[in-house]
């Protein structure tokens, strides 16, 4: 995975009001952590980080004073009116070492005719190299038919990840659409009530 670099500003102002003023300034407040280091607080670019934040797992190159530090995002907070990032966490990371993250279940294929899927996991827990961090993992369901379940442990993963999600979760569940079995049910009960009815 390619790194996506910001450039990012040391944060010497705290709290709401100063928050606020960041965020008017098309600005992102930041905090970076890990490894055993202080807690740095930085400014990022509002638009860019927007556009790398929709990878998931994204690699991403903070420059900070000449410096570059590789690290992901572990929390984003956003507004949930104007959907708006508010405060990034950034966890530090460094070639090489192996850390956790959630990856996004994509449905591929069709189940059998007449059947219908039921995503019961929409993410699964991995550890993978941070320089190499999977976005999704792709989940064929082609011709299962209706009772079929796949769990966690049958996922593929990518080269390199390790499952943490516990192997025995269903992922994908194939059942047969309920609601128009119901529907004949009823119209065959009120036909049968009208004969009795008439005799």
């Amino acid at each position: 995975m390619a790194e996506i670099k910001l450039a990012a500003e040391p944060r010497t102002e705290f709290g709401k009001g100063a928050a606020r003023r960041i965020r008017r300034d098309n600005k992102i407040p930041a905090v970076l952590y890990g490894h055993g280091t202080d807690p740095v607080h930085v400014t990022l670019p509002g638009h860019e980080s927007m556009l790398a934040l929709r990878q998931t797992n994204a690699l991403l190159s903070i420059q900070l004073d000449g410096k570059a530090q590789l690290a992901v995002a572990k929390d984003v907070q956003r507004d949930p009116v104007r959907n708006v990032i508010e405060h990034i966490d950034l966890q530090v990371v460094r070639a090489g070492e192996k850390i956790t993250v959630d990856v996004t279940v994509n449905i591929v294929g069709e189940s059998a005719p007449g059947t219908i899927h039921l995503v019961e996991e929409q993410t699964l827990s991995v550890e993978a190299e941070a320089t190499h961090l999977p976005e999704s993992v792709d989940v064929s369901i082609e011709g299962l038919e209706s009772g079929a379940q796949v769990r966690a442990g049958d996922v593929a993963l990518p080269s390199g990840s390790t499952l943490l999600t516990d192997p025995e979760y269903v992922v994908v569940l194939i059942t047969e659409p309920r609601g128009e079995a119901s529907a004949d049910d009823e119209s065959a009960d009120s036909a049968e009530s009208a004969a009795e009815a008439e005799a």
